[in-house]
């Protein structure tokens, strides 16, 4: 080869070397410069588009340097085979779209009504350096080792203590496991009950759950959440041998299973022993009106009830701590079936939130993030209320969203996409369904404002108003 053509002229502004190199890699990568064949010498290529010999030689040299061309001694320059070195361009290239992609979708919410997410704004980040920055002050070789499978003791200690004192658990540090996550924990649970089991849960409900249990093969049979006066005697029906429930506040609907609903369900669990209640105690250290419901697990008389929570809602979701509590005669054949794992949670974290909540630290974050979570709940409330596309405001007064239902016809997924488009992130409650729903008149929204502040939920409403004014 001994011309070649580079316009030098067009394009943006960049170094002429860097224009010479880039275009050389196009002509290889494209193939139009094919393996073997030999380019100009620096001295001609540079006489042929009137630039310097240095400034080919850069662009040479950085061609050489990422292999897509090689010199030989006397002969000159030739293309390499780069075929390999193509397709780890074409992934990077793809990779870095991808990741443009997402950043701009991110870029253009500027009000997330997401039900999971929560307020990172008034988190305690001095109090929690200043803990993580003791805890390494001294050196202390045990926070290296692989520790209790179960969980550090002393974190177990407190932790028992906050849920007795907050939720009226009955437990003591050596029946609770501590897990990174609910989901591992719905792993270690499976082993110690076996397979083959039969889980009835609420529909809608929480869908990682549901794919835990499904995904360990159990065979998961669902009920639309019901009237309390036919909910056991659908129970009775199915005959599970699980019973998956969030009785202080259900996820996604928000309600508060009744006293006579919870007593039921203990009478039919204690009536054999292979029977269970799962309690997810979801959202529950968020309640804005009357007092706190005691758990399910503090009224359980015959060690039925598998109590499950985590502090994602009430620290941090990156802090993937979670904890389990089992009944006794489980304890046994956890420490048989899977008494020899290591524990999934960092030691280092876990000393953290030790001292985290055994210095009162923790109760002071829970009283003001409640404080903060009422203040946009009633602000939230309040401007749903001056909407006249609001036909129901559901939530009874607790957690982190409420189900809201729309008094339109129009389609929910296409709300929420529009809404998307517009800027705000809405998640609709169909999304939360097991069974696909066959006619929904009415979209229900799950308003989240655990992550918004006012203004941003005034101006996410405001949207919203904008979308449905046209549709009622």
């Amino acid at each position: 080869m001994n011309e070649i053509m580079i316009d030098l002229q067009g394009g943006a502004k960049a170094p002429l070397y860097e224009k010479i190199y880039r275009h050389l890699k196009h002509e290889i990568c494209s193939g139009r410069i094919s393996e073997g064949e030999k380019l100009p010498s620096t001295r001609l290529l540079a006489k042929q588009l009137t630039v310097s010999r240095s400034t080919v030689e850069m662009a040479y040299e950085q061609l050489l340097a990422e292999g897509y061309i090689l010199s030989e001694a006397c002969r000159g320059f030739f293309v390499c085979d780069i075929r390999g070195l193509y397709q780890l361009n074409q992934r990077e290239t793809k990779n870095r779209a991808v990741k443009q992609e997402k950043a701009e979708v991110l870029k253009e919410v500027s009000v997330d009504f997401s039900p999971d997410a929560v307020d990172t704004a008034h988190f305690p980040y001095n109090i929690w350096r200043k803990i993580y920055r003791g805890v390494l002050a001294e050196d202390r070789e045990e926070l290296l080792l692989p520790g209790d499978g179960q969980g550090d003791y002393g974190l177990r200690c407190v932790i028992a203590d906050y849920l007795h004192q907050a939720r009226g658990v009955n437990c003591t540090p050596s029946e609770l496991i501590i897990g990174a996550g609910n989901e591992y924990l719905e792993l270690i649970l499976a082993q110690i009950l076996g397979g083959g089991k039969k889980v009835l849960m609420d529909d809608p409900t929480y869908l990682q759950a549901y794919h835990t249990f499904c995904n360990l093969g159990y065979e998961v049979w669902t009920a639309p959440v019901i009237k309390e006066e036919t909910a056991v005697l659908n129970i009775r029906t199915g005959k599970p041998d699980i019973v998956y429930v969030m009785p202080s506040h259900q996820f996604p609907l928000g309600t508060v299973m009744t006293f006579k609903r919870r007593l039921e369900l203990l009478n039919w669990a204690s009536e054999e022993e292979s029977r269970f209640l799962i309690e997810d105690d979801h959202d529950s250290e968020y309640r804005y009106r009357g007092k706190p419901i005691p758990s399910l697990q503090s009224i359980d008389q015959s060690g039925s009830v598998i109590y499950m929570g985590t502090f994602s809602k009430s620290i941090a979701p990156s802090l993937r701590i979670s904890y389990m509590v089992l009944p006794e005669r489980l304890m046994e054949v956890y420490r048989k079936k899977c008494g020899f794992y290591s524990t999934t949670v960092p030691r280092i974290q876990q000393e953290v939130l030790r001292e985290f909540m055994k210095g009162g630290h923790f109760g002071r974050h829970l009283n003001r993030m409640r404080a903060v979570y009422k203040s946009k709940h009633d602000f939230i409330i309040g401007e749903l209320r001056k909407k006249a596309w609001v036909a129901e405001i559901g939530g009874d007064h607790a957690g982190l969203h409420l189900p809201v239902r729309i008094a339109s016809g129009i389609n929910e997924s296409a709300l929420c996409k529009q809404a998307l488009e517009a800027g705000v992130r809405v998640v609709g409650i169909s999304q939360h369904y097991i069974e696909p729903v066959q006619k929904q008149p009415e979209p229900v929204l799950l308003l989240g404002y655990g992550k918004p502040d006012e203004e941003e939920i005034k101006r996410g409403l405001n949207i919203l108003d904008d979308i449905l004014k046209y549709q009622l």
